[in-house]
């Protein structure tokens, strides 16, 4: 056992109900404990008995028996616990799926032509930065850019045509 966590001393008055100090201080080292033996990490249980602690004491007024705190504040780390697992999870098989996929960031090579192509980009209207936005960014077609505006594929095409050359003007039409 970790050394950093703390046995419960002998029994403790009981705090006057109410007082979320004494709460703590009642409840902490027990609900770290059963936190450090689900994850096996001292920073991941001491994250998960703060954000447990929040939500029990923000709800402790509609706390059927709030002499029970304990009870409800080890259910809501169990509850925590088991959501950062499939979190977890959900993001290892994102990455498993996607991970050997070019980032955009590759993609665009100098940072310096990036971040003046943004901040072009920025200058141009709203729909002809959403017609451009849509098309290139996103990867949608012309059809789809249409409806998500509002408009027909022709005046699409215009909101897009007018965008860049006014984007060519500002960068330069030097192949970046």
């Amino acid at each position: 056992m970790d050394p950093d966590v703390t046995e419960p001393g002998p029994a403790e008055a009981p705090a006057p109900p109410g007082r979320l100090e004494d709460l703590y201080v009642r409840n902490a080292p027990g609900a770290l404990r059963l936190a450090y033996f689900l994850t096996g990490n001292l920073e991941l249980a001491e994250d998960l008995v703060q954000e447990a602690f929040v939500r029990v004491a923000g709800r402790f007024r509609h706390l059927r028996m709030p002499d029970a705190f304990d009870a409800y504040l080890r259910r809501t780390i169990v509850n925590l616990y088991t959501s950062q697992l499939r979190r977890t999870k959900l993001e290892r098989a994102y990455v498993a799926r996607h991970g050997s996929d070019p980032s955009v960031a590759n993609e665009w090579g100098d940072p310096a032509t990036r971040d003046e192509l943004w901040q072009a980009l920025h200058t141009l209207p709203e729909r002809q930065r959403a017609a451009i936005v849509l098309r290139f960014y996103e990867d949608l077609s012309e059809h789809q850019s249409a409806e998500i505006l509002g408009c027909s594929t022709g005046a699409l095409n215009q909101l897009v045509v007018r965008g860049m050359a006014t984007l060519r003007t500002q960068i330069g039409d030097d192949e970046r």
